[in-house]
């Protein structure tokens, strides 16, 4: 029976044909009634149905969009209902599960909701009002920064504050024993080597592409740069299964995964973008007492990989 099926995010992104956070929009602004088994959220069949009939009667706004993706319902359900106001938290990191565990049970009223996205992706939602704490790591590769470069220029005109998470270390996943002896990011152009790619907007994506272009290194001439992974330890496992002699990532998943060895290259600072709103504010607070606070760094202090030197501090307000 329909009262007897539910979906996931991904699949009513599938079903709807939208991205997996206009999904989590949706569920935010209450016009897809959803719950919580675990860390998956999900939403009834009779809810989903109900949503896509009252959307068929909202005109479509644009050509090439159906109306899933625009209706904006006024019979919807009121915001935040069903278990607190839903807040979109993107990346994939780790340190992110523990940060919406802690928000959960110390910041009545929220429901964190967790994202798994890459970095200019994770920008690029919150540009579009879809995403309430996004992750970044995105180096500029002229100026060594990492991230704020990025969130200047994307987050014009919006109040935001910049908090770091954690700092990591980056480099190579390699063949166990390192055969080909990569040490360096020149080692690149190196013939008939076979690189595993990550996704476009992803963090890794954009740190190789920066050392590329200031290596002079041309991407048509890697080997596999078109084969993409979504995820650090998709990479690290088609470098231990031998399907590629090199992958780019973080230290932490190349210790899950096993089997190869880790080079590192560079110190990563992975931080938080908030949007400085009034009605934020008091979330906002509570999200930077957790991050400053004993409990929460000693949870971190138990996952390899982290350095916590700069965690909860707050790096820019604009």
């Amino acid at each position: 029976m329909t009262s007897d099926i539910s979906y996931t995010t991904e699949e009513i992104a599938k079903l709807l044909k939208i991205s997996k956070l206009t999904v989590y929009d949706l569920i935010k602004k209450g016009e897809l009634p959803s719950y919580r088994v675990g860390k998956q959220m999900r939403v009834e069949a009779a809810d989903l149905e109900a949503y896509k009939q009252r959307a068929k009667t909202v005109p479509v706004s644009g050509q090439g969009q159906s109306a899933a993706a625009n209706a904006s319902v006024s019979s919807a359900p009121a915001p935040w209902a069903g278990g607190g106001r839903p807040l979109v938290i993107t990346g994939q990191d780790i340190s992110l599960d523990l940060l919406a565990k802690h928000m959960e049970k110390q910041i009545p009223g929220v429901r964190p909701l967790r994202s798994y996205v890459g970095s200019l992706d994770s920008l690029i939602s919150m540009y579009r009002g879809e995403s309430d704490i996004v992750s970044t790591h995105l180096l500029d590769g002229d100026t060594g920064e990492y991230n704020i470069p990025y969130i200047r220029k994307l987050l014009v005109g919006s109040p935001y504050i910049v908090v770091n998470l954690v700092s990591r270390r980056a480099g190579f996943y390699v063949q166990r024993g390192n055969p080909l002896d990569l040490q360096h990011w020149s080692d690149l152009q190196r013939p008939k080597l076979r690189l595993v790619n990550r996704e476009k907007g992803a963090g890794a994506r954009v740190l190789l592409d920066e050392q590329l272009r200031l290596h002079g290194i041309s991407q048509a001439a890697l080997d596999g740069y078109a084969e993409e992974e979504l995820s650090h330890m998709a990479v690290a496992g088609r470098v231990a299964a031998g399907d590629a002699d090199v992958g780019v990532g973080i230290e932490k998943a190349a210790a899950i995964v096993g089997g190869i060895d880790f080079i590192p290259l560079i110190q990563e600072r992975y931080d938080l973008v908030m949007i400085r709103k009034p009605d934020n504010r008091a979330w906002i607070d509570a999200v930077l007492r957790i991050l400053q606070s004993e409990a929460f760094h000693k949870e971190l202090r138990t996952i390899s990989g982290y350095d916590l030197t700069l965690t909860g501090q707050v790096l820019y307000e604009a």
